[in-house]
């Protein structure tokens, strides 16, 4: 666990926090895996043993936000944020908004004056959702102008680079604009060290290119001909569990931008 995380821990006895920290550690591991079931026994673990400690509130939150269960994270995330007196969690409590069907309200969230302290890595991540919710109301042109000059002024080393101009080429998507989506969805190919978006299948569906596995050589019965068809490999993935918002591809997000938009 990182210090800030332990620190919180510090108001609990030694033994307790040992254990509750072992079961947070445990649910991020079970998140790595993609085993959602044991991610959430893990992290009700550590809420039934430290509820009023905020980074456990926070870890629940994240498990029902990566399994689709918006109502669940949205009291969880709140429940964080009021434990803890910071702003951090907006950008996920706006896209689980999204996911429970009120874009217009993750579009009010970004608007409080709280957004408007965020850290800049925060920042992006709420345009995110915003560009997202923009485009559930049908508002495309307002998608692409929430993002337009957020992606001109990040440089493709920053952290939250892949995820944005992935974000940006999906709204360009939204007003027909597919040669210069390609482009964005390159640049955020290019960016992605970590493999956090699914912009390569993007770049793909532009390109027209059918990739089909032909498995292994079979000798087919005597006078039948069986085709042999491949699977295209899916845009989205997130993120996540249940349908929820389009924000990216991966992770997690609520969003289906989420490999751009969380």
């Amino acid at each position: 666990m990182d210090r800030a995380a332990r620190r919180e821990l510090l108001t609990l006895s030694k033994e307790n926090a040992d254990g509750v920290a072992r079961h947070l550690v445990a649910t991020g591991e079970c998140l790595a895996a993609e085993d959602l079931d044991g991610a959430l026994a893990h992290a009700e673990n550590a809420s039934r043993r430290a509820g009023r400690v905020a980074i456990v509130r926070e870890v629940l939150g994240f498990v029902h936000y990566r399994r689709g269960e918006w109502a669940e994270a949205l009291r969880e995330f709140r429940t964080a944020r009021r434990l803890s007196g910071s702003n951090h969690l907006l950008p996920h409590i706006a896209d689980v908004e999204r996911g429970l069907g009120r874009p217009d309200r993750a579009i009010e969230l970004a608007q409080e004056p709280e957004a408007q302290a965020l850290g800049a890595a925060d920042r992006v991540e709420l345009a995110i959702v915003v560009s997202g919710a923009r485009r559930d109301l049908g508002q495309d042109q307002a998608a692409v102008q929430t993002l337009r000059d957020l992606v001109r002024a990040s440089p493709p080393g920053r952290s939250w680079s892949a995820r944005l101009y992935y974000a940006y080429a999906e709204s360009l998507l939204g007003v027909g604009d597919a040669g210069e989506a390609r482009t964005w969805f390159a640049r955020s190919l290019e960016a992605d060290r970590d493999g956090i978006t699914d912009a390569a299948d993007r770049l793909g569906d532009l390109d027209g290119i059918d990739i089909t596995d032909f498995g292994e050589d079979e000798a087919e019965p005597s006078g039948t001909d069986q085709p042999v068809t491949g699977t295209d490999q899916p845009a989205d993935d997130p993120e996540p569990p249940s349908e929820g918002p389009d924000r990216g591809s991966t992770d997690g997000s609520a969003s289906g931008d989420r490999g751009t938009d969380r």
